[in-house]
């Protein structure tokens, strides 16, 4: 058996395969890497296929499949400020329609997701100028931590000099730490923009 045989296919193929979204795998690439036109970000990719798939199911179902339509229901099934009520309410109404609710929303995918079928699946790479920009964004949050370290160690010399601070010895460390106001994941700024931005949703 060759590798690709035998290699575990993933859920981002598994579920392409089973709402028959033949070609999507084309359109998540290209929009990744930006062939031609601006990057989409594997966040907004992850929900613009995950309403796909909402949409596929929709449609088996005989539900309406226009895209408003489709966005609020999805928005209403895994939006954290939407009422617990209301989304009750629509998955009753999906269920009486004759839609899986649950299985749809287990097989909704994360930009983690999105990320390994696009790398390892389709073998898609972004381009160096994008690579560069993510480091040089990185590298400038690094320097001005770095500054302000040097500033707070010359700060606290200055201040045992002149007797206003008990004379120990002083470390001073400084971490730019990011907080998600949605779920309190708690990263530093490295790991947050490594892994594209917090993904509050598994699946």
């Amino acid at each position: 058996m060759t590798a690709e045989e035998t290699r575990r296919r993933t859920k981002v193929e598994r579920v392409i395969d089973e709402y028959g979204l033949d070609g999507f795998g084309d359109h998540l690439e290209a929009a990744w890497v930006g062939d031609g036109t601006e990057r989409t970000s594997l966040r907004d990719l992850a929900t613009e296929f995950n309403i796909e798939v909402l949409q596929a199911a929709l449609g088996e179902a005989g539900e309406s499949t226009i895209s408003s339509d489709v966005e609020s229901t999805y928005q209403t099934l895994t939006d954290d400020d939407v009422p617990r009520a209301d989304e009750i309410r629509k998955r009753r109404e999906l269920e009486r329609a004759g839609v899986d609710v649950d299985e749809v929303c287990t097989d909704f995918v994360t930009h983690q997701a999105i990320h390994t079928y696009l790398t390892t699946v389709r073998n898609a790479e972004l381009t160096q100028d994008v690579e560069d920009r993510i480091e040089r964004k990185k590298e400038t949050i690094q320097r001005l931590a770095s500054r302000t370290q040097v500033v707070t160690d010359s700060t606290l010399e200055e201040l045992v000099r002149a007797d206003l601070l008990t004379d120990r010895q002083y470390e001073v460390f400084v971490t730019v730490r990011v907080v998600c106001d949605a779920c309190g994941a708690d990263y530093t700024v490295d790991e947050l923009i490594t892994q594209g931005g917090c993904d509050c949703h598994t699946g």
